[in-house]
């Protein structure tokens, strides 16, 4: 699972975090909070067609009006955009109260791996958020925990449609017949290249393919930068893995969550990709986690491959950067791509103004899913999507390549076995501790197990 992502060193500040743009663990966090939400332990399974059924009894039975017409509220919402995100998260609420002065929100911003550790129990207790966003690999997970409700007959009221989403983003936010999350956004990851040093090396356009790649990297190289391009072992490394398998048109896991399928012939060869960038001479070894990315806004290599999410925080630190799609170093292009969903929790459902109130909330915000783009996010509406203000802006290279996306299947605590398997996979083939092929094939029936047991747990 990943990812994000306001997610830290900034990495996770996109999809995961709440600490300076210098701290290395948030992206990281993401995934830790998803496994031990994952080894919480079930309240229900299963997910309804109505918000009072998955919520464990009918407590409410308001239905989404259009505008609030009930008295002062204050709702209770809760998000992970701590990075560079943040700020324009804060200003879009406080445009929504202006806009619905009737509504208090009392904004929770907790980095994202606390999000998802404290959410559930919270949401429990009934001191948890009624309305919060969520990454769109999560929602599957606090779906069959009964944590979130479905959103039907909101996104019906919206006039929402597969049409204007691409149907990754739209099939994955449905658990059992039943949709758990509002789409606002997509962010994946990006090649980012140094202009000055790239120009320094005489290069004039970004590498598309394997070939070209490697004759961009022998450029750089040749030009005086020593490790143009820094391989980490860690975060973002299994993002990257899982984009190369992807490219060559291998699938991480089964579908219906049966099975781990990353150690197919596609694996290893993406594998294998990733360790020959370091025996050619390329990066160094054993980068620790995130010291990529620093290394890359300090200028020390020429070209990184993460998250959109740090688009802002490389504004701010005056980089001279370009942003491309991933090269294709298979045989198609594709890249690991997240969402933030909105979602109501059971919480919200006890009290039919806030259940009233939080439709409304997300309901605008959805609608100016365009102003959010200004945190370095792809809008998920393709409506929104495809206006200038989002072709044109650093972002718009990626967006136009967004039916080259890829997400992660909705299958319940798939976060949990992912980080315990197909991470260390990558980590120590990285690292040379395991051929790729061995650790692949080692991890992916560990993953199967665990696998096995979430579908007895969660319900197949």
């Amino acid at each position: 699972m990943s990812t994000g992502t306001g997610t830290g060193t900034n990495q996770g500040r996109h999809m995961m975090n709440d600490t300076p743009l210098t701290t290395p663990v948030t992206r990281r966090g993401l995934l830790l909070g998803g496994a031990a939400l994952a080894g919480l332990s079930l309240s229900g399974c299963g997910g309804g067609k109505s918000a009072q059924d998955a919520a464990g009894g009918a407590q409410s039975k308001a239905t989404f009006g259009g505008a609030y017409t009930g008295p002062a509220i204050t709702l209770s919402y809760w998000n992970g955009f701590t990075g560079g995100d943040g700020p324009f998260m804060k200003k879009m609420v406080s445009e929504f109260m202006a806009a619905n002065p009737k509504i208090k929100i009392t904004e929770n911003t907790v980095e994202w791996a606390q999000y998802y550790q404290r959410m559930p129990a919270a949401v429990t207790a009934g001191k948890g958020p009624d309305v919060g966003a969520m990454h769109l690999d999560q929602l599957a997970t606090n779906a069959a925990r009964k944590i979130i409700v479905p959103v039907d007959e909101l996104a019906k009221s919206l006039g929402l449609a597969e049409a204007d989403f691409t149907k990754d983003v739209w099939q994955a936010g449905i658990y059992k017949d039943a949709r758990y999350g509002i789409p606002l956004d997509v962010h994946s990851l990006g090649m980012y290249m140094n202009t000055d040093q790239t120009k320094k090396a005489g290069i004039d356009a970004a590498p598309t393919d394997k070939a070209s790649y490697d004759e961009f990297l022998a450029k750089l190289k040749q030009s005086g930068v020593q490790d143009p391009f820094w391989m980490p072992s860690k975060w973002p490394a299994h993002l990257m893995f899982l984009s190369l398998l992807w490219q060559n048109g291998g699938t991480p896991y089964a579908d219906d969550g049966s099975k781990a399928t990353f150690d197919s012939d596609a694996g290893v060869q993406a594998l294998a990709w990733m360790v020959e960038v370091i025996s050619k001479g390329y990066s160094p070894k054993n980068v620790a986690q995130d010291s990529q990315y620093v290394a890359f806004k300090n200028k020390k290599l020429s070209v990184t491959w993460d998250g959109i999410w740090q688009i802002n925080d490389l504004k701010a630190a005056k980089l001279p950067f370009e942003l491309a799609p991933l090269p294709t170093i298979g045989s198609q292009p594709a890249a690991w791509a997240n969402s933030h969903n909105f979602y109501i929790t059971k919480q919200a459902t006890q009290d039919d103004n806030k259940y009233q109130a939080a439709q409304t909330f997300i309901d605008w915000m959805s609608k100016k899913s365009a102003e959010w783009a200004g945190a370095g996010m792809i809008p998920a509406r393709k409506s929104v999507r495809e206006t200038a203000d989002v072709t044109d802006s650093t972002q718009g290279p990626i967006a136009k390549q967004i039916d080259n996306l890829r997400f992660l299947p909705p299958i319940p605590g798939l976060g949990d076995a992912q980080a315990q398997t197909l991470e260390i996979a990558v980590a120590d083939a990285v690292l040379g501790k395991r051929k790729p092929d061995q650790a692949l094939k080692e991890e992916a029936a560990k993953a199967t197990k665990l696998m096995e047991a979430n579908r007895k747990k969660y319900g197949a």
